[in-house]
């Protein structure tokens, strides 16, 4: 096949460029002619007095975007265009200029934007869905996107325009989860027979096999990986361990934290301050060790606050064997299984993420082998097909699953 990636790069790098890469990749690898049209953020730097007064309108439909796509469309064929991200650069403009070619579109649901102008759900230190249940006004109102009135009041106008337009009930979705689909769902015309659950995949999970260790040669530690702030729930996590500790005395299971964000110094100095002798601050860590780190450790703590996207460091866990211990919101809730991969606690109580610690120390347990055969590029690969199958037209169906290469 010949497919079209679209994808606008935040300025701050993520997790939907870690995707993007290894969906191109995966393509690539498997035969596939991939072309990649992107746009960075970072442009916006750049952009003289009088085109930066013209974002409003641009966000909303970019006519560069339109002609541009149309002509790759046409030059390189086109069979399929799978859009990850359009803000602020590409806009929804890439929808109708895809269409206007009568080439299917999938989008691939990374966050809540969709539903939500600032796409997590999440305000003022709560989960919020007032803009599914009241109305996008909402939004405006409490300045969700970037804490600016304007720009949130941007973000609505290009939603309620392309709603009003019903081209979003012209395209195909790749949700992350079910947990998404769920979601995406309340936006009522989206019809769900358009709708595919798919997860993320790592490549990095077949390279850290090697590290799986048995649970004999695990040592007694627990690991957080990811940013050091509130929203990840860094707090409900120290002041959870500080129970620990008063359970355990000087044989406490130790707790390793790997990251870096505006609490550390919240961290070192809670730390400090109630004698924790088991908590240690590693800072960032690369990617390559964070997969020893995590097939040495009993469990991963992911005490996330957020509904979140698809958080690939539960892959990387399940890819050695590791369980974890996670809050039951949201799409991490929805990846762990109870007992089988991993346990869940009340997403904003400390009181519980330490019995539940103090459950999986008495009864410790390791991740099947199996398991993370679903999160393998090989098996991710076969439903992307099947999704790109099933939304090309019926005059240009092929088969393509002949020859996977892995």
């Amino acid at each position: 096949m010949n497919i079209l990636i679209v994808h606008n790069y935040y300025q701050i790098p993520g997790g939907e460029d870690t995707v993007v890469a290894n969906e191109k990749k995966l393509l690539e690898n498997n035969g596939h002619k991939v072309s990649l049209y992107s746009r960075d953020n970072s442009e916006l730097n750049k952009l003289s007095f009088f085109r930066k007064l013209a974002l409003p309108v641009t966000t909303v439909f970019n006519p560069r975007t339109y002609m541009d796509i149309r002509d790759i469309i046409w030059n390189q064929n086109i069979e399929i265009v799978h859009v990850h991200n359009t803000l602020n650069l590409v806009s929804p403009s890439v929808y109708y200029a895809a269409l206007s070619r009568d080439v299917p579109v999938v989008q691939t649901i990374h966050n809540f934007r969709m539903l939500c102008p600032g796409a997590t759900f999440y305000r003022d230190g709560h989960i919020c869905e007032d803009c599914v249940e009241k109305g996008l006004r909402c939004a405006v109102r409490h300045k969700c996107y970037r804490d600016s009135r304007i720009q949130t009041l941007a973000c609505v106008i290009s939603m309620k325009l392309h709603r009003m337009t019903g081209v979003y009930r012209k395209l195909n979705y790749i949700c992350l989860t079910e947990f998404n689909k769920e979601k995406l769902l309340k936006l009522r015309q989206i019809e769900e027979n358009r709708v595919y659950v798919k997860p993320n995949f790592a490549f990095d999970m077949e390279e850290w096999k090697p590290c799986r260790k048995v649970d004999r040669e695990r040592i007694g530690q627990y690991v957080f990986v990811g940013r050091v702030e509130k929203l990840k729930g860094i707090d409900i996590l120290l002041r959870a361990w500080k129970q620990v500790e008063g359970i355990y005395g000087d044989g406490s299971p130790g707790l390793m934290i790997c990251g870096k964000g505006p609490m550390e110094e919240w961290c070192k100095n809670y730390i400090k301050e109630n004698g924790l002798k088991t908590v240690e601050m590693r800072g960032f860590i690369p990617n390559r060790e964070i997969g020893k780190i995590l097939a040495e450790s009993r469990a991963l703590i992911l005490p996330t606050q957020l509904y979140e996207g698809f958080p690939m460091t539960i892959l990387e866990a399940y890819g050695v064997g590791t369980p974890v211990i996670c809050s039951e919101i949201g799409n991490a809730g929805s990846i762990v299984t109870e007992g089988i991969t991993g346990l869940k606690f009340r997403y904003d109580s400390s009181e519980d993420l330490a019995n539940k610690v103090r459950m999986f120390e008495n009864r410790p347990f390791m991740v099947d082998r199996e398991i993370g055969k679903q999160y393998s590029a090989l098996e991710n690969y076969l439903q992307l097909m099947e999704i790109y199958q099933s939304v090309a037209d019926d005059g240009h169906r092929h088969k393509y699953l002949g020859s996977v290469h892995k």
